[in-house]
């Protein structure tokens, strides 16, 4: 094998190419990508508050984001709902197989819900941080 190739069975999915795709897949696939990335920063503002016992209303944004995510995974028998979809307009390949091997993108989807779940069980354990009288009443 040449140095930095991959073999067929770790390799991320192959496909059509982003210039064969029809427009409306590729418009598609670009939205998905930026859902993805909401997505994965939720889950990482979720984790952070969970971590921190911060507490705010972007965590109760964070919070129903992940949750509707997770109505949609449940919708959608554990697989992405947008996958028929995104299959119609062209695009046979899912998203997290863009960048994950098959195997491993599947297993994606449940694990970043079983961990979603989790920071959600820590955020509601770990009482929020308690700050010190705002600078405003230590002035008086």
């Amino acid at each position: 094998m040449l140095l930095g190739a991959r073999s067929s069975s770790v390799a991320p999915a192959s496909g059509p190419g982003w210039s064969t795709l029809p427009a409306r897949a590729r418009a598609f696939r670009l939205a998905h990508i930026a859902y993805g990335v909401v997505g994965m920063t939720t889950f990482g503002y979720l984790w952070w508050a969970a971590l921190t016992r911060r507490r705010n209303r972007r965590l109760g944004c964070a919070i129903g984001f992940l949750s509707l995510e997770g109505v949609a995974l449940v919708a959608g028998r554990g697989d992405c709902p947008f996958g028929p979809l995104q299959r119609q307009l062209g695009d046979p390949v899912p998203m997290f197989e863009l960048v994950l091997p098959p195997r491993a993108a599947k297993a994606a989807v449940p694990t970043l819900a079983w961990a979603s779940v989790a920071g959600i069980v820590a955020v509601a354990l770990r009482p929020p941080r308690v700050d010190p009288a705002p600078a405003r009443e230590r002035t008086r």
